[in-house]
């Protein structure tokens, strides 16, 4: 930008995107100094570089406003993922319903992990039972968008928050764009829903 461009001559673009032509750096300068606007290069690797006259300032403001436009109409699937054990003693159970409660918050998606060890295996009904009790015990935040399966050892259910707490979530990512919220960073992206049959 300005005094920052090493190049001898530059093809100039006017502010309207009127091509000006190929112009030593001086004159360019000096032209950008006449309209109290910056040079700013555009195509580096042009030869001669491509630089526009422009307000930086303006233009940098409305590159961060069509960026945080864009985030906002991308659908970022992130999932966080909790596993429990079938027989969670009842104070770690709260402490992971809390985890998943945050992640919900924060418009993630939570995959539940049952780890099955053993004898446990011939029981999954224990598993189902406390998929259930979690996903009742959080239902004002997110549903259960893939119901309990046997995946091996595993048993997997996949919670998503519903649309208000999502939408409510994004605002607040927005609003501490100063890169003080470190909430909602991707972990993993969401795997296909397992299809081993239920049991």
């Amino acid at each position: 930008m300005n005094e920052q461009i090493r190049a001898r001559e530059v093809r100039l673009v006017g502010p309207e995107g009127e091509q000006v032509g190929i112009v030593p750096l001086e004159r360019a300068l000096q032209l950008a100094a006449d309209v109290d606007l910056d040079l700013v290069e555009v195509a580096p690797m042009a030869r001669p570089p491509v630089c526009k006259l422009m307000d930086f300032g303006k233009f940098k403001y409305e590159s961060a406003l069509k960026a945080r436009e864009a985030r906002r109409n991308q659908q970022q699937t992130v999932i966080k993922e909790m596993k429990l054990r079938p027989k969670i003693d009842p104070h770690d159970y709260e402490t992971k319903k809390g985890h998943v409660v945050r992640f919900l918050k924060a418009g993630d998606k939570v995959k539940v992990t049952i780890m099955f060890r053993g004898r446990e295996q011939s029981r999954p009904e224990l598993g189902f039972r406390l998929l259930r009790k979690l996903s009742e015990e959080i239902s004002e935040l997110g549903f259960v968008e893939s119901s309990p399966k046997q995946d091996g050892r595993n048993m997997i259910m996949v919670l998503a928050p519903h649309r208000n707490v999502k939408a409510a979530a994004t605002e607040r990512r927005e609003k501490s764009e100063d890169g003080t919220g470190g909430e909602g960073e991707p972990v993993a992206e969401l795997p296909e829903p397992v299809t081993a049959d239920q049991a």
